[in-house]
């Protein structure tokens, strides 16, 4: 990611110390910012260590994995620019960001043999960021492994593999640095869980593959960090990539029923739009509409509530909101701080339902 999210579809945000993130998707750029949310949970457990011994080993291993996943990682160009995807399976379905494919249905997909396929959208799910596009006939595609990104080590070597900058089959390498980030793109897209790497990712790195030395694709690079106090210049080593298990959830329920019905996130069963004091600064989320049936409605909560905290963390703005149900789970019971049309407060008990 980077800056200038990689194309027209460009989106910044800011997350902790200053540092402002955006889409890495494409060649062509443009900028809108956001305030990033907060930080979650640490890494996990444990997975197969890189190579030990010599220099040579370690540097034969980084060849052996490029080698193996390089045929997977096509050139994805619309319209409005580039970006990266991987091969899914061996039907030529192909997991990409949405901010990749934007408003496109038709693609030209270049792999690393040279040749190009037509490509047409199986789905999308912008609150994740994810997207799937089919190739017409797929007769050589060749699948990547996906692995289990819930067993990522800090420090653990990892490759990102992409088009930057239209430069097709490109490799950075690098360690994971954290794993579990909440970070907003923007547009009302916060991502939970995402895997922070050192690894360089570049406007077109975006829907490429984050890979490990078992030669599994375990994240989808999507954003990269800027430093807003050097006038939005690149803060090297600071990107963000998709985890592999939420790209595998979403990436299934798009091919097998064209949306997403279980996307194993938290929702309060709303519409909601901002509230400002009278200086303008943000003041809470008022609830615009209420589902029928659904979280919210279940547990009382009425249009014109203005939802200022939940589980004690303040909600002054829709990006608060959604950083704060990032990090929760269909199921949760979460109390929700709400501010009546009277006036007067009440806190909530809301059993939440998925987005």
């Amino acid at each position: 990611m980077m800056k200038k999210r990689t194309s027209s579809l460009a989106r910044s945000l800011t997350v902790a110390l200053g540092l402002a993130v955006a889409a890495a998707a494409c060649s062509s750029s443009s900028s809108h910012t956001s305030q990033a949310t907060t930080t979650s949970t640490s890494a996990s457990t444990t997975t197969t260590a890189p190579a030990t011994g010599s220099a040579q080993a370690v540097q034969n291993q980084f060849v052996s994995v490029v080698d193996k996943v390089r045929p997977s990682i096509v050139l994805i160009s619309t319209t409005s620019g580039l970006g990266s995807g991987v091969v899914y399976d061996t039907k030529g379905d192909i997991v990409t960001n949405a901010h990749v494919v934007g408003d496109a249905t038709q693609f030209s997909v270049g792999f690393v043999d040279g040749k190009t396929m037509k490509a047409s959208l199986v789905g999308t799910y912008p609150q994740n960021d994810l997207a799937v596009i089919k190739v017409g006939s797929a007769p050589d595609v060749k699948p990547a492994t996906f692995g289990d990104s819930s067993k990522l080590e800090v420090g653990q070597f990892v490759l990102a593999m992409g088009n930057p900058l239209g430069l097709a089959s490109s490799v950075t390498e690098g360690i994971i640095s954290f794993n579990g980030r909440t970070v907003s793109e923007g547009n009302g897209v916060t991502l939970p869980d995402t895997v922070q790497t050192s690894a360089a990712i570049n406007p077109g790195n975006s829907g490429g593959g984050l890979v490990d030395l078992n030669a599994e694709v375990i994240g989808i690079p999507t954003l990269a960090a800027t430093d807003q106090q050097l006038g939005g210049g690149a803060a090297p080593g600071i990107g963000f990539a998709i985890p592999s298990n939420t790209a595998k959830r979403i990436a299934d329920q798009l091919i097998s029923q064209g949306k997403v019905t279980n996307s194993g996130r938290a929702a309060l069963g709303i519409q909601a739009a901002q509230v400002s004091d009278s200086s303008g600064q943000p003041a809470g989320v008022a609830i615009v509409a209420v589902t029928p049936g659904g979280p919210a409605d279940k547990a009382g909560l009425k249009e014109g509530d203005v939802i200022i905290a939940i589980n004690g963390q303040p909600t002054l703005s829709l990006a608060d909101l959604q950083g704060v149900l990032a990090g929760l789970k269909p199921g949760d019971t979460a109390t929700v701080t709400v501010t009546h049309a009277n006036g007067s407060r009440s806190d909530v008990k809301v059993t939440l339902g998925s987005l």
